[in-house]
């Protein structure tokens, strides 16, 4: 298992949970019907890096981090994390979120924060609290939640040194 900066070529892996999970629409505010041109530029064009975790020569997850505003907020990153459906609860989001988090500093960002959780992601919200990440806003009713309806969304921060 490792964790290495993802290629162009990784994409047709990623797709494969990305699109699922997009059309689930509990998670991530990504268009339901997002062409996979359009999931290309979100997760592999427009962040700073993507990375892949892989073993054995499958994908089985798959991260990206960015700067989170410009200017003065250029100290702060911002990740998103997915995993394929069959990995889920085997720890790899974790080992995703550790690996960010080095990366971060290396580059030289003080913090990391997270944007928009949906607040009934129960998964996501007890790993990052786990991993040292507090709650430091509530976006009210800001989700679409397929199932729920409205829902919120947190705003998640973690100062990295």
């Amino acid at each position: 298992m490792m964790i290495r900066i993802a290629t162009t070529g990784d994409f047709e892996q990623i797709w494969h949970f990305f699109k699922p999970i997009a059309e689930a629409s509990e998670t991530y505010a990504f268009d339901r019907e997002v062409s996979k041109d359009k999931a290309f530029d979100i997760w592999m064009t427009l962040p700073n890096r993507t990375y892949v975790y892989e073993k054995d020569g499958e994908i089985l997850g798959s991260y990206y981090l960015k700067t989170n505003q410009s200017g003065g907020g250029s100290h702060v990153c911002n990740c998103e994390y997915m995993v394929s459906e069959s990995t889920r609860a085997h720890g790899v989001a974790a080992k995703m979120c550790d690996h960010s988090q080095q990366v971060a500093r290396e580059l030289g960002y003080l913090a990391m924060q997270f944007n928009f959780v949906v607040k009934t992601n129960d998964g996501a919200i007890r790993l990052q609290q786990k991993l040292g990440f507090d709650i430091v806003g509530r976006l009210p009713k800001a989700f679409n939640h397929l199932k729920q309806g409205l829902v919120d969304a947190l705003v998640m921060y973690k100062w990295l040194n």
